[in-house]
């Protein structure tokens, strides 16, 4: 059974059919899921979605995005749900520098060494966000040995991410990976144990090939496994029960829960 350990299943693209669509996933293969928060409320919507489905995870935090649009209070907010046994991580949290107009460095900085000091106090992994930024988000994570995480949609250098596995940090992988165009992932994941890899959909976006361009869902999570069973030459059912097991281990999901 797969573990999508990365959709947004409180996005509005799932508005239509949320409830549907999740009563399916089961039926098609994919036993567990997290729902990483953006924000207060999208943790909150994260979390109910959690209560209701036995099989779905939540996480909670703030997006690097999402950094200045924050009230003073949001740790306080996100600090009342950390008991709730539903809540596995903090998340999503990091630092995105890609647009030239996006929020002030220094601003992300400050609400990711906040929730970086939550994790590390309450003793919980964190779902990282790094894109173009990547030696700041190195360096702030440095500052906090003893909180582990996953990088998620991951697309750095290999050589970046031996440094991560020697942190004791997991990677994930999206869709992006089966794109023709993909470069540095094949290399990656040839290069790091298996042991350290986590497969996610980041749904609704960018849904795996052959479905590019559709709204993605948990349900395309296996094209994940496949790619990378191909590319560590071993069979797909080895690859999702590797995965599924590292998920477990990573947000601390017992059998009983499963």
């Amino acid at each position: 059974m797969l573990f999508d350990t990365h959709a947004h299943y409180d996005s509005s693209a799932f508005d239509a059919d949320r409830h549907e669509l999740l009563s399916s996933l089961p039926e098609q293969g994919v036993s567990l899921v997290l729902c990483p928060g953006s924000d207060v409320e999208s943790s909150k919507a994260c979390l109910a979605l959690a209560e209701r489905y036995s099989f779905l995870y939540a996480a909670v935090g703030v997006h690097p995005q999402e950094a200045a649009a924050q009230r003073p209070s949001y740790l306080t907010a996100l600090r009342s749900m950390l008991s709730h046994p539903k809540v596995k991580a903090i998340g999503e949290i990091g630092l995105d520098y890609y647009y030239d107009d996006g929020i002030p460095h220094p601003v992300q900085q400050a609400v990711f060494r906040a929730q970086m000091e939550l994790a590390a106090q309450h003793q919980l992994p964190v779902i990282i966000h790094d894109r173009d930024a990547h030696r700041d988000t190195l360096a702030i994570v440095r500052e906090y040995p003893t909180v582990r995480g996953v990088f998620h949609c991951y697309s750095g250098s290999l050589e970046d991410a031996k440094t991560l596995v020697g942190l004791g940090y997991m990677i994930s992988f999206t869709g992006t990976i089966t794109f023709k165009n993909a470069r540095r992932a094949p290399e990656v994941i040839a290069g790091i144990p298996l042991e350290h890899i986590m497969i996610e959909t980041d749904a609704p976006y960018m849904a795996p090939t052959p479905f590019r361009g559709q709204r993605n869902d948990s349900g395309y999570v296996y094209r994940m496994a496949e790619t990378i069973a191909t590319i560590k030459g071993l069979p797909t059912e080895e690859v999702i029960r590797i995965t599924t097991e590292n998920g477990k281990r990573f947000f601390r999901i017992a059998e009983d829960e499963a």
